[in-house]
């Protein structure tokens, strides 16, 4: 039986709790408590209850109800060493302050109750509730209103004070975030991260069962804590729920089902939030070769093609040469598109049932630190406000793509979720997402088209490059943040795992930053661009800034297309 079970969700789930420990013939645990956020206000709610009876009524309503929706959950199931079996003294407690309700869980029992004063006194006798009181007590003398707030070396400090006056394995929550402290002492504590995609998810023992997907299926993100690890009971839960035991005395906070940070008793870990910010990187110059052939059954009489394959050219990138061959007799005519690309349209005339079209450049790449601005003290918070003429300019890129409404809902409610655990940081939500697509979701290729939607790829979580780069484009635009499509070309070197991305066009995003502009988001590889991207085109979507198109008005039959893209270091001096 799990003396302590706590979740954090990004975005809302309405799971429904099975209370085995009541069923007729077994021994009756002292009590049961869930609490939880109602629609993720601050305000809680709790459902309790002291010396429940088999077959209880109340723990019916954890089954079924349907108001039991939050992102943060916390349940312990009682076995009495401090005090009578009474409302006064069943877990999860509960507390107000800094405008919002506080929920406490422990599991395991401390040699004596601490010592405390000030606002915050315990109403019932158990050693948790004191210990609770005088956590909140010092957050009043500290001024923390919130976990945000708090100091965490400070709190680990405490919580290392009080395991060892008896174990100390507790759940805290503001109704945002979730605190976990592992015992010292042998009061032992897992965690599992929860991975979608899931469709059913229920897991349990023989004394409660939680079903994630029971009252409707979000497949959502989540960390679950609990004092022993349960196993699937339904669906999916194998595969999407690894465990984990925490090391004695780790302090953990978790926000919108992701681990913001951990600390052992030897040293806090790395926080994402830093492994996500890229090392500033050197200029690299690159070879890079772009051949196209088109194959058809049937010979082409007259055709029309535009093609966008010569690179950028600006403060960033230069373009040192380039060249574009075609096989077949054509007239052609350059021109520069509404997106400021390099365009070549050809008018094909002569019967051809072969094409190969090659484009070669020598491209010197400068753009070694795109975090650049940060001493600048650039910092912007979402929503952003635009002038009337900005959103003039920037419009095309901030609608999202044409969807049924219910799917940019649940869209746009995953896009919150970034928003939230990064504290409405315009760059921490814009790099956690981007982080979070490339280590949440599977590059597999053909399993999506080019007519695959952003709420698809939500959905499955696999894709390659392209769709990666429209759910990304999709979930900035429905913060408001302006987001274009870019193709081009990656650099992965000779030891790449994943070759496929530098042996075709490469896709990515670029969010345009308030005082600072536009900036390349590869959700592929969760990374900035630097020196190993090699941009060509942009747009508001792919067909914007597709390498190659056309249309044929007489002849054709079946068409094969291959594309064979290298990108090669250059051989020469590196650019200076």
């Amino acid at each position: 039986m799990p003396n302590l079970l706590a979740m954090s969700f990004e975005g809302e789930l309405a799971p429904s709790f099975t209370l085995h420990c009541l069923d007729a013939g077994r021994t009756l645990p002292d009590g049961w408590g869930l609490g939880y956020y109602p629609a993720g206000e601050p305000s809680a709610a709790i459902l309790k209850e002291p010396a429940p009876p088999q077959t209880s009524i109340r723990s019916q309503l954890a089954l079924a109800w349907e108001q039991v929706e939050s992102n943060v959950f916390v349940l312990h199931i009682r076995h009495a060493t401090w005090g009578a079996l009474s409302d006064a003294n069943t877990q999860p407690f509960c507390r107000t302050w800094g405008r919002r309700d506080w929920l406490i869980g422990h599991a395991g029992s401390l040699d004596h109750k601490p010592e405390t004063t000030g606002p915050f006194e315990p109403v019932g006798s158990t050693d948790t509730e004191q210990m609770f009181c005088m956590l909140l007590n010092r957050f009043v003398e500290k001024g923390w209103r919130s976990l945000m707030d708090v100091d965490l070396d400070v709190m680990h400090g405490w919580l290392t004070e009080l395991n060892k006056i008896g174990e100390l394995s507790l759940c805290l929550t503001d109704g945002r975030d979730l605190l976990v402290h592992a015992d010292h002492r042998g009061v032992p504590l897992f965690v599992g991260m929860l991975v979608p995609p899931y469709e059913k998810l229920a897991f349990g023992d023989d004394d409660l069962d939680v079903d994630l997907t029971r009252r409707g299926a979000k497949s959502r993100k989540g960390a679950i804590i609990s004092t022993e690890p349960l196993v699937a009971r339904e669906g999916d839960a194998a595969k999407a729920i690894a465990w984990r035991q925490l090391a004695p005395g780790t302090m953990m906070v978790i926000r919108e089902g992701a681990v913001i940070t951990e600390r052992t008793t030897d040293a806090p870990t790395p926080t994402e939030r830093v492994l996500r910010r890229p090392r500033r990187a050197e200029p690299r110059r690159f070879d890079v070769t772009h051949r196209t052939t088109y194959k058809y059954t049937k010979p082409i009489e007259r055709s029309t093609h535009v093609l966008r394959l010569t690179p950028v050219h600006d403060r960033l990138q230069s373009v040192v040469a380039s060249s574009l061959t075609v096989s077949v007799p054509c007239q052609s005519r350059d021109y520069e598109d509404v997106f400021g690309n390099r365009v070549r349209r050809l008018e094909i005339e002569t019967e051809f049932d072969e094409m190969v079209i090659e484009a070669k450049s020598v491209i010197d790449v400068l753009d070694v630190d795109p975090l650049g601005f940060g001493p600048l003290r650039v910092s912007s918070t979402i929503p952003l406000v635009w002038m009337p003429w900005q959103r003039q300019v920037l419009d095309p890129y901030l609608l999202p793509q044409e969807l049924p409404e219910t799917q940019l809902g649940e869209l746009a409610e995953y896009a919150m979720s970034f928003v939230k655990r990064n504290n409405y940081d315009l760059l921490d939500t814009l790099l956690d997402m981007n982080h979070t697509i490339y280590r949440e979701y599977a590059y597999t290729q053909g399993v999506t088209t080019v007519l695959t939607t952003a709420f698809e790829v939500y959905v499955n979580r696999s894709g390659v490059c392209q769709d990666f780069t429209n759910l990304m484009i999709c979930l900035a635009r429905l913060l408001g943040v302006p987001a274009r499509y870019v193709c081009g070309y990656i650099y992965t070197g000779s030891k790449a795992t994943n070759t496929a991305q530098s042996e075709a066009s490469h896709a990515w995003v670029q969010l345009y930053l308030p005082q600072v502009g536009w900036k390349g988001f590869d959700p592929t590889n969760g990374i900035l661009t630097q020196t190993d991207h090699v941009r060509v085109a942009v747009g508001r979507n792919y067909i914007d800034a597709t390498p190659t198109s056309g249309t044929i008005f007489v002849g054709g039959g079946g068409e094969t297309l291959s594309v064979d893209v290298k990108v090669e270091p250059h051989q020469d001096v590196p650019p200076g």
